[in-house]
């Protein structure tokens, strides 16, 4: 045990130093007793030099006030007197000096006595000092939960962050410390954490020589990704709607449901998309507020709706009625085009007025003829299909006919007006002269950029025929014209014959430039193919009890040919990232070609020179035998 005893010449003794010993150190004052270890100082203090809940319960810790000896009183200086020219001068602004402490993190911003303060500004900061105060009192001020939530309402007016940016250019923007210190994602001054996609980002640039013959066009690829991106958005939380609703689940507003509602004729109307369960398809609800259906035989006309399918009309899947909505409602689905714009909205809407010649002026730019002939020939064609199959259409507007990519227009919201009017049967030659006539309202609609422009008929004809051909003047009077027997779809379309020629023209060139689209991907699928044979053959770890399969026999030269086409270096041994290199190689590979490489071993001790044709049948061999196992 001796080894384990301290030995007595190490052992020091410990004592108090003597009052002789050191000099006398200065009494520490006396703690306040307010003041705690783990009390953290008021921010108002920090920031605007006091608190005026100081007396009143504020439980932050306020450090004692220093005691300023009063300033001795200025001797009066004579100053020289002003010129006569000084009294217009402009006023003098001086600029707010920014005091930063670098201790606790702070930013504030000194203004000078002597400078007046708006009232606007005066009373913005008295609110928000007491806004301040009020959320110090409650809740902990490092919490980025609660600071969040709360800075969101206080500069809600206008002020928009920007979501890319740091803490630190946050802090700048809105003249405070304290959102420096939180994370961006905490606060709640954005509508959705979902941010939009950069489709323009989405692939890396392709070389322009195999831009037509591997790839889609990036206008095509951007607008169909932006389309499956809207299909399947998320519904807000907090909307009180069903969870599933006769086979159609995850339920999203395509309209807001707030403020001001939207009618359909007599009834409160509200769009929908819904996820059917039957095929995993999105599709559109419209439903109808507050409708009790008396007759089960109304449906009779959506039954016959649902019959009929044209490239112009939007297709009726079913329609029923549910009281999952709180009410009796009616609810017809309908096929769902993701982006599309009603008529109203691409063209009649007002724009927001933009700056030209240095003038705020309003955006209403005057529809092209040509596209108000093609949306005459489309619309002409839904109707010629619908009145042949003895319907009648019954609601021809701008806010309920859809326009989808290149100007292609499809008439919605068909088939619930038989429904609703089943009780008050009209003869249906009637109904489709009335059908021409709203055809000829939504021309002169268009082509006056004003849904009430029939208000004012001879003001109306006017424009039209200043702005617009004869032959489009004659086609919208003969649609708003007295009904008679010559007046149907079928003599509309003969006046309107040499535009169905030139129409049917941009048809098929616009089916010619899609079928090159579709060329420049259809190469794809044989290269996918060969990476796919590479990832089986290639880095196998064992297989046919031979652990070093993939690296003997014919797989060697399979690796050799792996690190040719993606592997290969320049002199500086950088990587070669070369698409155009790999795209060509493969090619070669599939088509089988004769052309001979030279393939080198990673330590450059071996290589070997073959054909594109020996590489491929080493391929398949290596291929048959995993898929024979």
């Amino acid at each position: 045990m001796s080894f384990f005893s301290r030995p007595s010449s190490s052992a020091v003794k410990i004592v108090a130093p003597s009052a002789e010993d050191s000099p006398k150190a200065p009494p520490s004052p006396k703690p306040s007793p307010k003041r705690d270890s783990t009390q953290r100082q008021c921010r108002n203090i920090l920031i605007y030099g006091s608190c005026k809940f100081q007396d009143k319960g504020c439980i932050y810790y306020h450090p004692p006030r220093e005691e300023s000896p009063p300033a001795a009183p200025e001797s009066p200086v004579p100053r020289p007197a002003l010129p006569a020219e000084a009294v217009n001068a402009p006023i003098f602004v001086p600029k707010a000096t920014v005091n930063a402490d670098s201790s606790s993190g702070s930013v504030q911003a000194t203004i000078p006595s002597q400078m007046s303060i708006p009232s606007s500004i005066s009373s913005a900061q008295t609110d928000y000092e007491t806004a301040y105060s009020e959320f110090s009192e409650e809740h902990d001020p490092y919490d980025p939960h609660v600071h969040g939530a709360h800075m969101s309402e206080a500069h809600s007016d206008g002020l928009v962050l920007n979501p890319y940016s740091t803490g630190t250019d946050a802090a700048q923007m809105v003249g405070f410390d304290g959102l420096s210190a939180m994370d961006a994602l905490y606060t709640s001054h954005f509508t959705s954490v979902r941010q939009p996609l950069n489709y323009h980002l989405y692939t890396l640039p392709r070389p322009d020589s195999l831009a037509n013959r591997y790839f889609i066009s990036d206008t095509i690829r951007e607008e169909l990704q932006m389309r499956s991106e809207t299909i399947h958005i998320a519904p807000a939380p907090g909307l009180n709607l069903p969870e599933e609703l006769q086979g159609y689940h995850t339920i999203t507003p395509l309209e807001l449901i707030g403020g001001e509602r939207r009618k359909f004729w007599n009834w409160y109307s509200t769009v929908y998309r819904a996820i059917s369960s039957t095929d995993g398809v999105a599709y559109v609800l419209r439903r109808i507020e507050n409708f009790r259906l008396m007759q089960q035989a109304a449906f009779s006309g959506i039954e016959a709706w649902s019959r009929l399918r044209h490239p112009n009309v939007v297709s009726i899947r079913e329609g029923f009625t549910t009281r999952a909505f709180g009410d009796s409602s009616l609810v017809v689905v309908y096929d769902y085009h993701p982006n599309a714009q009603t008529l109203y909205d691409a063209h009649i809407k007002p724009k927001v007025p933009q700056f030209q010649n240095g003038r705020l002026q309003a955006q209403a730019p005057r529809l092209a003829e040509r596209t108000v002939w093609s949306y005459v020939v489309q619309i002409a064609s839904a109707i010629k299909a619908v009145h042949d199959a003895g319907l009648a259409v019954r609601i021809i507007d701008a806010t309920k006919i859809l326009v989808t990519e290149n100007n292609r227009v499809r008439i919605g919201s068909c088939g619930i007006v038989d429904v609703l009017t089943y009780e008050s049967r009209t003869d249906i030659a009637i109904l489709q002269q009335e059908d021409l006539v709203m055809f000829g309202k939504l021309v002169f609609a268009l082509c006056n950029n004003n849904l009430a422009a029939m208000n004012n008929f001879p003001k109306a004809v006017e424009n039209l025929g200043r702005h617009y051909s004869p032959d489009l003047k004659a086609v919208a009077l003969f649609l708003v014209s007295k009904p008679g027997p010559n007046k149907t779809i079928g003599h509309l379309s003969e006046m309107i014959g040499s535009r169905l020629v030139m129409e049917m023209d941009e048809m098929q060139n616009a089916v010619d430039r899609l079928e090159s689209e579709l060329m420049s991907e259809l190469e794809n699928g044989r290269l996918v193919r060969l990476l796919c044979k590479f990832g089986f053959i290639n880095e196998r770890p064992e297989f046919a009890r031979e652990p070093r399969w993939s690296e003997t026999g014919d797989r060697y030269i399979i690796k050799l040919f792996r690190d040719y086409v993606f592997h290969q270096v320049d002199d500086h041994g950088n990587p070669v990232v070369n698409l155009s290199h790999v795209l060509t190689c493969l090619n070669k590979l599939d088509a089988g070609s004769g052309e001979r490489i030279m393939l080198v071993s990673r330590d450059e001790q071996s290589c070997l020179v073959v054909s594109y044709k020996e590489v491929k049948a080493c391929i398949d061999s290596a291929f048959g035998e995993l898929s024979r196992r």
